[in-house]
C-alpha cells in the first residue's frame, strides 16, 4: 500500500464543501465597502486560489509521476501505456511532464530543506517554480524571506536571483559592487550585464570593465550592457558567416575599429544579416532543388491525358528554371512593381 506524505497536505484556508471551494466574495455594487478594503478582500481570496493551485499541481505530478513509473515498469518500456493513459484524460504530453517537473522540485526543495512545508502557502505558483529552478544559494534567501513572513512573488524570486547573480560574479568591477550596496546604482541593473558579459571572450569583459571602473554610475552601467549585448552578437554572427572566413582581415581589429567609430550597434548587425543572407541562399537553393524534382517526377507520371496538372507545370516553370523569376509589388502599378531574378550557377559547371 502506497503511503501518502504528509506534506502538502493542508495549505489552504478556504472552506471546503460537498468537494468544492467556497468564498465569500466582497459585493461590487456595494459603495459601503472602501476601495482599499475591497481590494484587501479580492485579493486574499486570490492568493489563496493560487496556493490551491499550486498545491493541486504538485499532487497531480506526483499522480503522474507514479503512473509514468508504473507504466515503464509493467509495459513495453516506450511510454505507451501513459501516453493511453493521458489520452483518456484528456492531458497532453507536455502539460504532464510539467506538472511532473513540479511535483520533483517540491519534493527536491523538501528534502534538502530548502524550504519549510509551513511556509509553502506564502509562495504563488510562479514563485515556488521560479524559486525551484534557482541557484541553491537563492534557494536559501527566498526560504529565510518566507519564514519572515513575507509573501513571495516571481518578481522577488527574480530579483533575489539577480541580485545574487550580480553580487557574486567576478565579472564587475569592485567599485560597481560597492555603489550596489549602497543603493547608488540600482541592483536591477546588474544582472543584465552579467548575462551579457558571459557570452564574451575574457578580452572583452576587461575593455568593458574598464569602462565601467572608470565611471561606475547608472548611465554607464546602461551603455556597457548594450554594448556587451552588440559584443556578443556581433561573435556569434561572425563564427556563421563562411563569407569572413575566406577573407585576409582581422576580425577583432575591425571590431575595435567599431568601437572606437561607436558604430558596434551597425557593425553587428551588418553582420547578423550577412549570416541570415547566408543561410537563406543554402535554403533557397535546397528547396529550389526540391521543386525541381517534384516538377520533373510529376512531369513523367502525367500526360495528355492530365492537361490541367501540365498547367500547372508550366506556371511554375518560372520558379523550377535555371533562372527563378518573382514579382515584387503590384503589376498593375509600375511605379512601384519589380521583377526579381535569380539565377542559379552550379560550381559543378
Amino acid at each position: 500500500m502506497v503511503q501518502v506524505p504528509q506534506r502538502f497536505t493542508d495549505l489552504t484556508s478556504a472552506t471546503l464543501k460537498d468537494d468544492e471551494l467556497h468564498f465569500q466574495l466582497p459585493d461590487p455594487e456595494d459603495e459601503q465597502i472602501p476601495e482599499l478594503e475591497f481590494q484587501r478582500q479580492v485579493d486574499t481570496v486570490w492568493r489563496v486560489c493560487d496556493r490551491f493551485d499550486l498545491q493541486t499541481d504538485i499532487w497531480r505530478g506526483r499522480i503522474l509521476r507514479v503512473v509514468r513509473n508504473r507504466e515503464k515498469r509493467g509495459g513495453d518500456h516506450r511510454g505507451s501505456g501513459f501516453l493511453h493513459w493521458l489520452q483518456e484524460r484528456e492531458i497532453s504530453k507536455s502539460q504532464a511532464y510539467s506538472l511532473i517537473e513540479i511535483a520533483n522540485s517540491a519534493d527536491t526543495l523538501l528534502d534538502k530543506e530548502y524550504l519549510d512545508p509551513a511556509t509553502v502557502e506564502r509562495f504563488s505558483k510562479g514563485a515556488f517554480i521560479e524559486t525551484a529552478q534557482a541557484a541553491p544559494e537563492v534557494q536559501q534567501l527566498i526560504s529565510e524571506s518566507a519564514r519572515n513572513g513575507d509573501r513571495i512573488t516571481r518578481r522577488e524570486v527574480r530579483q533575489m536571483a539577480d541580485e545574487w547573480t550580480a553580487m557574486t560574479s567576478d565579472l564587475l568591477p569592485v567599485e560597481v559592487k560597492e555603489k550596489a550596496t549602497t543603493q547608488t546604482i540600482p541592483t536591477r541593473y546588474l544582472a543584465p550585464l552579467v548575462r551579457e558579459l558571459e557570452k564574451l571572450p575574457e578580452s572583452h569583459q576587461k575593455f568593458l570593465g574598464q569602462e565601467l571602473v572608470q565611471n561606475p554610475d547608472t548611465d554607464t552601467l546602461k551603455q556597457v550592457t548594450a554594448e556587451a549585448r552588440y559584443l556578443a552578437k556581433y561573435l556569434a554572427a561572425a563564427a556563421q558567416v563562411q563569407a569572413l572566413g575566406q577573407g585576409s582581415f582581422d576580425l577583432e581589429l575591425a571590431l575595435e575599429e567599431a568601437l572606437r567609430l561607436d558604430c558596434l550597434n551597425s557593425t553587428a548587425e551588418l553582420v547578423n544579416q550577412a549570416a541570415q543572407l547566408e543561410q537563406t541562399m543554402v535554403k533557397l537553393y535546397t528547396t529550389w532543388k526540391r521543386l525541381n524534382s517534384l516538377a520533373e517526377q510529376l512531369y513523367l507520371d502525367s500526360g495528355s491525358s492530365t492537361p490541367h496538372l501540365r498547367s500547372l507545370l508550366n506556371s511554375l516553370n518560372g520558379l523550377a528554371g535555371e533562372v527563378m523569376e518573382v514579382q515584387l509589388g503590384n503589376p498593375e502599378n509600375n511605379g512601384t512593381s519589380r521583377t526579381i531574378r535569380l539565377k542559379v550557377l552550379s560550381d559543378l559547371e
